[in-house]
């Protein structure tokens, strides 16, 4: 079957019933040539001499953005409706004091007690957990454990690389590569678990910018000089990262208490 390489019809795309919004990249008369940022550089539709299957791969292609779109989101984060109706500031969790500074480190840290779990018990679920951690969905292929003391069962560390997202909507994607170390000092019937090292990697396919997090997300810089909102540009990386630790702790505390 032949094909030519066509402009699509903008009464064609109108009879899609589309709810999408597409970068356009180029209008003449009555066509349009579209692309779409980060899912497709460049698309065009080849006339096949048929109309209605042009028509139904069109749509085809529209209802697997949502799919792929998915598939960027932190999958660890889930929406949360707690039904209370009481009007709250969205940041309070994250302003001041909320990012602590270790020893000129950004540590978070939290102590978890597991009553009648011995030390090596408590090493043995943590080895678990954070090697499960290295195969997630977000991971890079260098997160792993490098620390395990197999011997007196006092410490795990792993090293992680994960996407960080801060936005995903249909042909937007914005997100950072997140570096950290995940801490677990075990003891007999507890473990102090911390997070550190942290830094990231924004921008990376375009032009690709590195922050320390002691530079990038305590009260200094990640809020306003007033400390009570989030800053404009580092604030998103503030508000992530915390989430991400609340996650991770609250995981480890479940699998330790239960």
């Amino acid at each position: 079957m032949t094909s030519e390489t066509v402009y699509l019809d903008i009464e064609s795309i109108m009879a899609t019933k589309c709810n999408y919004h597409f970068f356009v990249g180029k209008i003449k008369k009555n066509h349009v040539v579209f692309a779409g940022k980060e899912i497709i550089s460049y698309l065009c539709i080849s006339y096949f001499k048929n109309k209605e299957k042009m028509k139904k791969t069109l749509i085809a292609l529209i209802a697997f953005l949502p799919l792929y779109l998915q598939a960027q989101d932190n999958t660890w984060e889930m929406p949360e409706n707690n039904g209370s109706s009481i009007t709250q500031n969205p940041d309070q969790k994250y302003l001041s004091g909320a990012v602590p500074v270790v020893d000129g480190k950004v540590t978070f840290q939290t102590t978890i007690k597991a009553p009648g779990k011995s030390k090596q018990q408590i090493h043995d679920l943590i080895v678990g957990y954070f090697t499960k951690l290295t195969k997630e969905a977000n991971q890079f292929e260098q997160s792993r454990i490098v620390l395990d003391d197999k011997e007196n069962f006092n410490q795990v560390v792993g090293s992680y690389q994960e996407w960080l997202v801060f936005k995903n909507k249909p042909l937007s994607l914005d997100r950072t590569r997140l570096f950290y170390h995940l801490i677990a000092e075990c003891g007999e019937g507890e473990a102090t678990i911390k997070m550190t090292r942290i830094y990231y990697l924004y921008d990376e396919e375009r032009d690709p910018q590195t922050y320390q997090a002691e530079e990038w997300i305590t009260d200094r810089y990640g809020l306003n000089k007033k400390q009570t909102k989030l800053a404009r540009v580092s604030g998103k990386f503030r508000r992530k990262t915390i989430d991400r630790k609340d996650y991770l702790f609250s995981k480890i505390e479940q699998l330790l208490t239960r």
